[in-house]
This record gives C-alpha cells, sequence and structure tokens, in this order.
C-alpha cells in the first residue's frame, strides 16, 4: 500500500530539513533530493515499526499552509 503525505522543506544553514507535518516526522540532508529521500526513509521506518494505534493517534488529517501578513518595524 502507497500513502501520498505533504512534505515541507527549507534550508537550515548549509543543509535542508524536511518534514512531513501530517506526522510530525523531519529528517535532514545536504540537498534538497537528499532531505526528501532522508525523509521517506524515515516514514518508512515509521511505518514499518509503529502500531497501527500509534499511526492513527499522529496522522493529522487536515494540514493547512497559508500566508499571514505581519506589520514589521
Amino acid at each position: 500500500m502507497k500513502r501520498q503525505l505533504k512534505v515541507i522543506i527549507e534550508r537550515e544553514g548549509d543543509g535542508f530539513v524536511a518534514l512531513s507535518p501530517e506526522l510530525d516526522i523531519a529528517s535532514q540532508g545536504g540537498s534538497i533530493e537528499a532531505a526528501r529521500a532522508n525523509l521517506r526513509e524515515a516514514l518508512e521506518l515509521f511505518f514499518e515499526a509503529a502500531l497501527p494505534e500509534e499511526i492513527h493517534e499522529r496522522l493529522a488529517t487536515e494540514v493547512y499552509i497559508t500566508q499571514v501578513e505581519v506589520a514589521v518595524g
């Protein structure tokens, strides 16, 4: 079985951090591709090891990514 998950990748220092907001699992890598691949591996290991109850508890069914305008200075 396959599952599509959202991924947020952002630069952090000299590398990149990849986050799955639906499960709150993150990984990192020296490039976007490496961070994404490392996150995929971490997610696959999580699904292999976690009990169904843990997956159900951690899996956020609704994730919203939006923007907000703020005053600066």
